[in-house]
C-alpha cells in the first residue's frame, strides 16, 4: 500500500500561523525602511519622501563617524570572512575526505559548537580568555573572534558541497597520474567553488552584522558600523540611523540572495 504524502499547507491554521510569523519578523524592517525615506525630522510624522538621510550619511556632521566604522566593518568582514574559508575549506576536506578517524565526532561538534551556544555566552568567554592573556583590546581582538565564529558559517556550505561529490573524480585524475596536490587543487577545488564562495558571503555578512561579541571585545575608541549604529541609538533613534540600517540591510539581502543562486544554480547543473 503506497504511503499517502504529508502536505504540511493542510493543516488547519498554517496559513494564518505563517503570515504572523512573517509579520512579525519582516513588518519592523519594513517599517524602518519607509521612514528612512521620511522627509520629516520626526519619526511619527510622515512629510513625503525624500533623500535626505541618505545625504546626510555620506555628508552630515555624523558622517565622519560612521565612514570609520563602516570600513573597520567592511576590512574586518572581508579578512575574517577569507581566514575562516580557508580553514572551514581544510576542515571540510579532512572532515569528508579524510576517511575515518577515532576523533571525528567531536572535531565535527567542536566546529558546530559556536553554532550552538548563546552568542553573549561566546562573547563573554572571548572576553575573558583575551583579558586572561593580557591582549589589548582593538581591531585584532575584533578580527580574531570574528573569525573564530565566522568558520561554523562557512563549514557549512562548504561541507554540503563538498559531501555531494563523489571521489570517483579523484581517484580518475590520480589514475592518470595526477599527484594528491594536483587532484585537488585541479579537481576537487573548482568543483568545490560554488560552496566555498556561499561560505564566504554568509561569513562575511555574519561578521559584517555582528554587534553583540563586537561590543565585548572591541577597545575604547574603536567602533564598528553595529556598534557606531548602537551609541547613536542610544541618544535617541534618529532619521539618518533608519537610513543606515536600510542600506545595511539592503547589503545584507544582496549577498544573501547570491548565496542563494550560486548554490542553486550549481545545483541545477
Amino acid at each position: 500500500m503506497a504511503s499517502k504524502q504529508f502536505d504540511i499547507k493542510s493543516y488547519t491554521g498554517f496559513k494564518g500561523i505563517t503570515l504572523l510569523c512573517l509579520i512579525i519578523l519582516y513588518a519592523p524592517l519594513v517599517v524602518v525602511t519607509i521612514y528612512s525615506f521620511n522627509a520629516s525630522q520626526s519619526l511619527t510624522n510622515w512629510e513625503g519622501l525624500s533623500l535626505r538621510w541618505y545625504v546626510d550619511v555620506f555628508s552630515g556632521p555624523e558622517s565622519a563617524k560612521f565612514k570609520t566604522a563602516a570600513w573597520n566593518s567592511f576590512v574586518i568582514a572581508i579578512i575574517a570572512a577569507t581566514t575562516a574559508t580557508a580553514i572551514a575549506t581544510l576542515a571540510a576536506t579532512g572532515m569528508v575526505r579524510g576517511g575515518r578517524f577515532r576523533l571525528r565526532p567531536v572535531s565535527f561538534g567542536l566546529i558546530s559548537l559556536p553554532l550552538m551556544v548563546p552568542e553573549i555566552v561566546l562573547a563573554v568567554a572571548t572576553l575573558i580568555f583575551f583579558n586572561s592573556i593580557g591582549f589589548q583590546r582593538g581591531l585584532l581582538t575584533i578580527l580574531l573572534a570574528h573569525i573564530a565564529f565566522c568558520i561554523p558559517f562557512a563549514y557549512l556550505p562548504i561541507s554540503a558541497r563538498m559531501q555531494g561529490i563523489e571521489d570517483s573524480y579523484e581517484q580518475a585524475a590520480l589514475d592518470l597520474y595526477a599527484t594528491k596536490r594536483q587532484a585537488f587543487t585541479k579537481i576537487l577545488m573548482p568543483l568545490m567553488m560554488p560552496g566555498i564562495i556561499s561560505g564566504f558571503l554568509l561569513a562575511f555578512i555574519v561578521s559584517l552584522d555582528d554587534f553583540i561579541i563586537t561590543n565585548f571585545v572591541k577597545g575604547a575608541g574603536v567602533e564598528t558600523l553595529p556598534t557606531a549604529i548602537f551609541g547613536s541609538v542610544k541618544q535617541g533613534i534618529k532619521p539618518n540611523i533608519m537610513a543606515i540600517s536600510t542600506l545595511l540591510l539592503s547589503l545584507s539581502i544582496v549577498m544573501v540572495t547570491i548565496s542563494y543562486f550560486v548554490s542553486k544554480s550549481d545545483n541545477t547543473k
